[in-house]
Formats: structure tokens, sequence, C-alpha cells
């Protein structure tokens, strides 16, 4: 049984496995998993209302948009070149 072909995330060259020739990413985000700061302020807001607009904007989200906000892992391959850019320079800023 063949394999599908491997490619590069970044730069689309072909991996062959068992060469020790490319790496695995795995990324996890989440979003900020801290409890809000509550102010007294927001104590006094309208907290029904408040939960009805937050609804009324995810009403036309799919189930995995809602929790892509939230929670989304991902795994990426990368050539041995493409690897040493990315992991020097992972978020692609000026260094």
């Amino acid at each position: 049984m063949n394999e599908l072909p491997l490619f590069c995330d970044r730069c689309a060259a072909e991996l062959e496995p068992g060469r020790g020739q490319f790496y695995v990413v795995k990324i996890e985000a989440l979003a900020d998993p801290t409890p809000p700061n509550i102010t007294k302020e927001d104590l006094g807001r309208d907290i029904a209302g408040e939960i009805d607009r937050l609804l009324d904007a995810m009403r036309d989200m799919s189930s995995q948009e809602a929790l892509d906000q939230v929670y989304r892992r991902l795994t990426v391959y990368l050539c041995d070149a493409c690897y040493q850019l990315w992991i020097e320079n992972p978020t692609g800023g000026q260094p």
C-alpha cells in the first residue's frame, strides 16, 4: 500500500519519511485561559443583554468556527531548511 506523498508546508518540497530530512511541528493555540477581571462597573451592566448580543453575533457561526476562536491545534511539516528559518523566527516578525 503506497502512502500519499508528503510535502513541506512552507516551500512544498517533497519530504521522504525515514530519511531524517524534515520536522513535524505541532502547534496548540488557546484563547487566554485566565478568569476575567470583573469590576463594579461590569456588575452593573445588563448581563442578559450582553449574553443575547454574544449569542446573536455567533448565530451564523458553525460549531467549528466557534471552537476555532478559543482552541486550535494543527500539525505542520517543514523541511530542514524551512524549519531552521522558522525556529529562529517563528512569528515571522522583525528579528
